[in-house]
């Protein structure tokens, strides 16, 4: 992959649900070898946000691309670039964990061979030999996570994106899990994650963007924010409630339906200047 070609692109994206606006003229690009974090409130647009992204909604308006593909017009070839962890893991309860696995290495297209040796690996990296042979119905919800991890994996896709990848999970699985977040970036493949723990993404994400009733409102990467003063002696969780404050209090007046035109728009953001390795230098 060109690391500077966007792997994720939206372009003016809108979605509406009747008269609700859930994603309003989003505009945004995320290069290859980069972990973002998308932040914001409940009911922001955030998970609507990513199913479009994933191919599992349609925009009302404008045009996601993946690694160039419209995801609209091209849904077979970007499908085939993402590994997609949803909020709520979904297994088939009267499968074992292995089953399970095998049954998407071969909706995938992979030979018995390949599904087996991809198995083994992922079985290891994510621990799963203890219960990999067990129905999934017995599994905990850290469990239950861990086997989707493995399971969207499988074909080494460049694009990651996953919805509160860290629910549920125990305080050795967040590791692992952020340790995989953090060597696929290295390898050039994108991370895409929505979290509200923001101390997650203080940690990992190269760059931060925050969503507030359906408009981004903020990007930029932390070594950016404190750079430019924005953070002054403030943590992300401080910034992060201090502007979406702002915002609620300059929309209090409006109702669910909010025209595009009548939001404000002079909230701070940050040029995408930096590609991902100097994001992480900078920070260091």
């Amino acid at each position: 992959m060109n690391p500077f070609v966007p792997m994720i692109e939206f372009q003016h994206v809108r979605r509406t649900f009747g008269r609700t606006v859930a994603v309003d003229d989003l505009s945004l690009s995320v290069l290859p070898g980069e972990i973002f974090a998308f932040l914001g409130p409940n009911g922001a647009g955030k998970t609507t946000t990513i199913k479009m992204l994933v191919g599992l909604l349609h925009p009302s308006q404008g045009t996601i691309r993946v690694a160039g593909w419209d995801v609209v017009e091209h849904p077979r070839e970007a499908a085939q670039l993402i590994g997609y962890v949803p909020d709520e893991p979904f297994l088939y309860d009267k499968l074992t964990g292995r089953e399970f696995l095998d049954f998407i290495a071969r909706v995938r297209g992979m030979s018995p061979r390949q599904a087996q040796e991809r198995i083994a690996q992922q079985a290891e990296l994510f621990q799963l030999e203890d219960f990999l042979d067990q129905l999934t119905e017995t599994y905990s919800h850290g469990m239950k996570q861990r086997i989707v991890f493995a399971s969207v994996l499988l074909h080494d896709p460049p694009l990651l994106v996953a919805d509160e990848p860290m629910i549920g999970l125990d305080p050795r699985s967040v590791r692992l899990v952020k340790d995989l977040m953090r060597a696929r970036a290295a390898e050039g493949k994108t991370v895409f994650i929505s979290t509200h723990t923001l101390a997650l993404a203080e940690e990992i994400a190269d760059r931060i963007g925050i969503i507030h009733r359906g408009r981004l409102i903020f990007v930029g990467s932390l070594a950016q924010m404190h750079q430019q003063g924005l953070m002054q002696d403030k943590n992300l969780e401080e910034f992060f409630l201090e502007l979406t404050n702002t915002q609620l209090q300059s929309q209090s007046s409006t109702d669910t339906f909010t025209p595009a035109d009548s939001l404000p728009t002079s909230t701070p953001a940050i040029p995408e200047a930096l590609p991902p390795s100097q994001h992480r230098s900078a920070s260091a």
